[in-house]
């Protein structure tokens, strides 16, 4: 039996769709009363816990030989740093004892890019990178460097774990809305578009899942591994969604200095409103700071081979159509 935590996300419900494929038993860890659409027709075992209840952990693993750890907090905006310290961290923790109170065999722990420091231009992020466990970019970058370093402990108490570090996440199954999965529908959409500078590093929902399958069957014990994708600026993906759309809406650049500025002001009406954010300092940062990571590891030792990001943006946007097309009916 395989147990996936934070199974209705977006990694989560495709990385349950690729086990179903491969004939394997799952069940799906979920929060009690959390919105399970996106695990809707699946064969799988429904299980309500919350990675801050030890007993329920426990519980939830029992029978249990394989734990795909990808519950978290990801917030971009201000006000979720406690939770995300507790979920992230002390979460992280709480999974990574239960697997070793209840004898799992096998760990998967996904972490993040965000998790390394953030290095210079010009110089390529890969797993020689430190660990930022002091964050100085953000909360989210500091909880997932210390969850990582949390399974790295518990690699030293017995815990057979292996770590995965995926890139900005895309694809199709993004039912909860992500901030790319937006960004890509609304460029698809014949309005006006604001747009700032910027590149990313971008890697398909699939290819991440399946690199977690590669990583528990060939992972080397306490190793991380980046699965990263194609690095892309923000201005390509508009062109290619608009070149797979047939629509050229207009846009325009904003100076990074005004879209700060834009961001500031935006990031408590998103939280109000409960919007999607578009712009936020941390994504735009981001978007400034050197994304050119290494996946040669993953390639070497896993067989990451991620597919072309256009096929990952035209399937992203048929399954956006196919899902609309469903709600009419």
């Amino acid at each position: 039996m395989i147990l996936v935590t934070g199974a209705a996300g977006h990694v989560g419900n495709v990385l349950i769709r690729e086990l179903l494929a491969q004939n394997e038993q799952v069940r799906a860890m979920i929060l009690p009363g959390e919105d399970v659409t996106s695990l809707e027709g699946l064969n799988v075992e429904l299980v309500e816990a919350d990675v801050l209840d030890p007993p329920a952990l426990e519980a939830a693993m029992q029978g249990v030989d394989t734990v795909y750890h990808l519950a978290g907090i990801i917030s971009i905006l201000p006000g979720s740093e406690n939770m995300m310290e507790k979920v992230n961290v002390q979460g992280t923790r709480n999974v990574a004892n239960a697997a070793l109170k209840t004898g799992v065999k096998r760990f998967v722990h996904t972490s993040s890019i965000h998790a390394f420091k953030r290095m210079p231009h010009g110089v390529t992020v890969d797993e020689n990178t430190p660990i930022a466990a002091d964050g100085p970019k953000g909360t989210y970058d500091r909880t997932k460097a210390n969850g990582t370093l949390v399974i790295q402990e518990a690699v030293t108490r017995g815990l057979n774990a292996v770590i995965v570090c995926p890139t900005g996440v895309i694809g199709p199954y993004d039912f909860r809305h992500s901030e790319m999965g937006q960004t890509i529908l609304n460029f698809s959409r014949s309005h006006f578009h604001f747009l700032v500078d910027g590149a990313y590093d971008f890697v398909d929902v699939r290819d991440v899942a399946n690199g977690l399958i590669l990583a528990c069957k060939y992972g080397r014990t306490g190793e991380v591994y980046i699965l990263s994708g194609t690095r892309i600026l923000v201005r390509e993906i508009m062109q290619i969604v608009h070149e797979l759309v047939g629509n050229r809406a207009p846009s325009i650049t904003l100076p990074i200095s005004l879209a700060s500025i834009f961001a500031r002001i935006m990031e408590p009406i998103y939280t109000i409103t409960k919007q999607v954010p578009r712009f936020t300092r941390y994504s735009l940062q981001t978007l400034q700071d050197n994304s050119v990571f290494s996946r040669e590891k993953a390639r070497l030792e896993l067989g990451h081979n991620p597919r072309g990001l256009r096929i990952s943006i035209a399937d992203t946007l048929d399954w956006w159509s196919e899902r609309e097309r469903c709600k009419k009916h």
